[in-house]
């Protein structure tokens, strides 16, 4: 058991080691990273990383597009820069493709509950925007197993996915705990979910975000399964770009910011147009009617006003894809509501 886990462990630095040694080469293979916005205007679409098939985040729709939370990040970008939030070319990777494809340039920009870690921030090549969602992991078992705590997991048997900040909380609380394990890795979803509901696995684990869009979109009787209420830690997700273009990282950042800050102000896709004319400020510069954020951010003059009228702000979009899963705003209330989400000031 403990050779297992230290085998895991093993792996996931090895693969932190080769990232990282990957990224260095493809800088030097592909040319300046600094070119992302030339490269996103001649293409015509940004190339964003999703996890198709996360139900709330990034899911396929019948017409060849995605529809998410994760999503609504994508076409926020897309909306920014190219002024039609429609122009996202989604490429759907798993936790093992995921960073490969940001650093090869194969995508523009990853949005897949990526967590931010140091050694991910500092050994990977790539930056982290701006914390756009915060959650913690967690665990779901069947209730007829009459599991209720963490602690009953003891010597249990628990599915997750490989080459994730998952493997190794889990490693870190039960080696903390002087408890045992047997992890079964699977990166596919679907065939984790299958060998979860056949029973090759007492528990699964994720982000507890994840298992509620898991328990109620891919388990036939959800109401049969319960997410224990530990939390084992602090997961911040943020979206990722390339190291090394700090005026694209800048563009992503402002463009969450743009719908946070929004949502504070009580400016939505419906009510936008008359943000123009308001007394406050704030509602003029985004909507773009004061201000010289675009020339700042090399974007055009109705860069934040095409955001929130095409994607609409912060709240909109946890409504239209989170909230119909059950999903609590919890810590991603504003700041001013009790939460912990807050965008930098627009001045």
């Amino acid at each position: 058991m403990v050779a297992s886990r230290i085998l895991s462990l093993a792996c996931l630095a090895l693969a932190l080691v080769s990232a990282s040694v990957f990224a260095q080469q493809s800088n030097t293979s592909t040319g300046s990273a600094s070119d992302t916005v030339a490269r996103v205007k001649a293409r015509g679409s940004v190339a964003c990383g999703v996890f198709a098939g996360a139900e709330g985040f990034a899911v396929p729709t019948t017409d060849g597009q995605y529809r998410g939370f994760d999503v609504d990040v994508c076409r926020a970008v897309a909306a920014a820069v190219l002024g039609d939030a429609k122009k996202v070319k989604y490429v759907p990777l798993t936790p093992l493709t995921r960073f490969p494809s940001l650093q090869s340039g194969e995508i523009d920009l990853l949005v897949m509950a990526v967590t931010w870690t140091l050694a991910r921030d500092a050994g990977l090549g790539i930056d982290f925007t701006g914390i756009h969602y915060y959650d913690g992991q967690s665990f779901m078992v069947p209730k007829k197993t009459k599991i209720e705590s963490l602690d009953q997991l003891n010597g249990a048997t628990i599915c997750l996915a490989p080459g994730s900040a998952t493997e190794l909380n889990l490693a870190d609380y039960f080696r903390r705990n002087k408890m045992t394990y047997k992890p079964v890795l699977i990166e596919r979803r679907d065939e984790m979910v299958a060998a979860y509901l056949n029973g090759r696995c007492d528990a699964m684990t994720n982000d507890r975000v994840l298992l509620e869009s898991t328990r109620l979109k891919n388990i036939p009787q959800p109401d049969e399964h319960l997410i224990l209420p530990e939390i084992i830690s602090k997961e911040a997700y943020s979206p990722v770009v390339r190291h090394g273009d700090n005026r694209w990282a800048d563009i992503v950042r402002w463009s969450v910011w743009a719908m946070i800050e929004a949502e504070e102000q009580g400016v939505t896709s419906a009510n936008i147009d008359q943000a123009a004319t308001s007394t406050s400020p704030v509602q003029q510069r985004l909507a773009g009617a004061s201000g010289d954020f675009d020339k700042l951010l090399g974007l055009g003059p109705t860069w934040s006003y095409d955001i929130i009228k095409q994607v609409g702000n912060y709240r909109e979009s946890f409504e239209r894809n989170l909230a119909p899963l059950g999903i609590e705003r919890g810590p991603n209330r504003l700041w001013k509501d009790g939460g912990l989400l807050y965008s930098p000031a627009f001045r």
